[in-house]
């Protein structure tokens, strides 16, 4: 059927409308620090982004990240809970990945009303500058968690409200920033840094989590602490051993054929017992590694609905009058 220029104009005019009515929102990209990221290189190469997809569609990988940022995807207002999640794409700190443990994490959140914002990390080694230090990807997910919290009014969000999940080793700086936080530097120029950086839950899929001989996904602390660190750097990225009573609550997936050894959400999830933090695991046989929320027929791939579920019981997705 034939359709004029005026009508399908008219059609698009239509939708956006819709669409302004009911509450949704491009995403919107922020910078973390709009100045510059402090201790950015002065000559720094572009941004790699390769599309690792096999079979069509678009699996995007990143590196080379000088000026970190989140990609902010808000639900529809109708739907909002005041929630909202900082998710740390995976990659080894080696590369992010950032659509398959990114944005198509973001956009299931959205389902269920609550934000996700997508990290877009330094990694220790860019392509052609010096290496950052093995603190850069956790000064980055804490602003993060910050900077979140004041654009609560503005994004409709509760400020207890902001939690924090990673995937693989987006799992271990997720995990890092649930266990190396502060309450915020009240003479801070910057009023983001004032702000308590403490994530107020965590979600941990597949995650790296130890630095320990025997647990550790070599890779991720080889990329993050160097093949030679001293025993004192391995125990701090040891996050099962930084947990105390303050740690937020956790909810953790992992399957027993990983790569990265179930040890890791194990020994995570004990600490937490210990601590008396509430926390929530499944683990499943089978799986593998790297699987986000794609649905292969796996048992695993159950685990979206019972992360929603687990939040729900947890209060963060009631609406607050």
């Amino acid at each position: 059927m034939f359709r004029s220029p005026f009508r399908l104009a008219l059609c698009v005019l239509t939708f956006s409308l819709f669409s302004a009515l009911v509450g949704a929102a491009e995403p919107i990209e922020i910078p973390l620090w709009p100045d510059g990221a402090p201790g950015a290189p002065a000559q720094a190469g572009p941004e790699s982004w390769v599309n690792n997809a096999k079979n069509g569609g678009q699996d995007n990988h990143v590196r080379n990240v000088h000026q970190p940022s989140v990609k902010v995807f808000l639900p529809e207002a109708d739907k909002a809970t005041g929630a909202a999640v900082v998710i740390c794409p995976g990659g080894g700190y080696q590369i992010l990945a950032i659509d398959k443990e990114g944005y198509d994490i973001a956009r299931w959140l959205n389902q269920f009303g609550v934000a996700g914002i997508v990290l877009k990390y330094r990694l220790p080694h860019p392509d052609g500058a010096p290496a950052y230090g093995h603190d850069v990807p956790l000064s980055d997910a804490q602003r993060a968690i910050a900077l979140t919290r004041s654009k609560a009014a503005e994004w409709k969000l509760e400020p207890d409200r902001i939690g924090i999940m990673g995937f693989s080793a987006g799992g271990h700086l997720a995990s890092t920033a649930s266990t190396h936080f502060n309450k915020g530097k009240a003479d801070a120029p910057d009023p983001i840094d004032r702000l308590n950086c403490r994530p107020d839950f965590s979600i941990l899929i597949y995650p790296v989590i130890s630095f320990q001989d025997g647990i550790t996904h070599t890779g991720s602390r080889e990329n993050l602490i160097g093949a030679n660190a001293k025993e004192d750097l391995v125990r701090l990225y040891s996050n099962e051993l930084q947990v105390t009573a303050e740690t937020p609550p956790a909810f953790l997936i992992h399957t027993e054929d990983d790569p990265v050894s179930t040890e890791n959400s194990l020994v995570y999830y004990q600490a937490l017992r210990k601590a008396q933090v509430p926390a929530e695991m499944h683990l499943y046989p089978k799986g593998g590694h790297g699987y986000g929320i794609l649905q292969q027929g796996e048992a695993v791939n159950t685990w979206p609905k019972r992360c929603e579920e687990w939040m729900a019981k947890m209060g963060w997705l009631e609406k607050k009058k």
